[in-house]
């Protein structure tokens, strides 16, 4: 091989080494680095836990360990009357009662609860318009204990209706009142709890309860006609905890009713249905008349029973025990029983 290509061979070599170097110099020298993404963590809010309604509670309510919560609270937004955890006692809180009503998830103040033994605590435990009264129970008449301040029950009174006669007197119950909220038994207004944490029952010989003023007077003429008893009623009954969002306005009022009652025959096929009529030869007493008038006006048939009974007393014809009559009132006819009812 002559010099010539030697030469142009090494020439070659020469450049392509230098031209490689020159673009591994340039391609290492513009590479950029990189960047890669950093996430920054948020500055976390310093927190309290306060106490708030866990649902909707109208004037008045009692509170009972369901009613309130704990709930995260920012601390620049804390005021000095909410119940912060750690320094509230909620011990204390049960059984006090509530001055205004305030929502679900709402902040419990200081001034917002009224406790027992505090001039007006009572009258703050009634709904505008209501009184309070309280009726003498026992461990029978009172479910055995089982009633607790906050409750609903019905009144239902017991009593003998001797009527004018001689035969055994007429033994009758009736529910007189529904839907009754009670205030205090004895004088508690809250649930004791034990060291457990469970309500403890314990027996009471009287009941406080709201009632309308009508009402009052007549669970106080009740008292001194028989017998009442307490019938509890169901917590899933209360329109407060049924309705949506527990609107204060759909607590239920307490109602009066007179139609659910029942007799000795009810119960026993040897006791009275009827009042005892009386004798024949007696004459009717002003109590007995004005009776006669109120089962005249409830059962429109007593009119005409009377006046065929005086029909067949004046023609001489003895109605015997047991007998029926079938009056005729705009074209109805019903059967009722004649004769004395002993």
């Amino acid at each position: 091989m002559d010099s010539r290509k030697v030469l142009l061979l090494v020439g070659a070599l020469l450049v392509a080494g230098i031209t490689a170097l020159f673009a591994r110099t340039v391609t290492a020298g513009s590479s950029v680095p990189q960047a890669q993404a950093v996430t920054v963590a948020a500055p976390v809010e310093p927190q309290a836990e306060v106490l708030v309604a866990t649902r909707t509670l109208p004037v008045g309510t009692i509170i009972d360990p369901t009613a309130l919560k704990f709930q995260p609270w920012p601390k620049d937004m804390l005021a000095n009357a909410y119940y912060v955890r750690g320094k509230a006692d909620m011990a204390k809180l049960q059984g006090t009662v509530l001055r205004y009503a305030i929502t679900a998830g709402q902040p419990l103040t200081q001034g917002a609860v009224v406790s027992p033994g505090d001039r007006g605590f009572l009258a703050a435990a009634l709904t505008p318009g209501m009184r309070a009264v309280t009726v003498p129970v026992s461990a029978q008449t009172a479910v055995a204990g089982f009633v607790f301040p906050g409750d609903r029950i019905d009144m239902v009174l017991t009593q003998d209706v001797a009527g004018g006669g001689d035969g055994p007197p007429l033994k009758v119950s009736e529910t007189i009142l529904r839907n009754i909220r009670v205030l205090a038994t004895d004088q508690r207004t809250d649930n004791q709890a034990a060291e457990d944490g469970k309500t403890q029952v314990h027996t009471f010989t009287t009941v406080t309860v709201e009632a309308t003023p009508k009402m009052a007077e007549q669970l106080a003429v009740a008292q001194t006609v028989g017998t009442l008893s307490l019938s509890l009623r169901a917590l899933a009954e209360r329109p407060s905890e049924l309705a949506a969002g527990g609107d204060p306005s759909a607590v239920a009022q307490p109602m009066v009713d007179r139609a659910s009652y029942v007799t000795g025959a009810d119960v026993s096929r040897y006791q009275r249905r009827t009042v005892p009529g009386r004798n024949a030869d007696s004459t009717p007493s002003h109590g007995a008349i004005a009776m006669a008038n109120d089962n005249s006006a409830m059962n429109p048939a007593a009119p005409a029973i009377g006046q065929a009974r005086g029909r067949s007393e004046s023609a001489g014809v003895r109605i015997a025990r047991g007998s029926t009559v079938a009056p005729s009132s705009g074209g109805s006819t019903g059967t009722a029983p004649m004769g004395d009812g002993n």
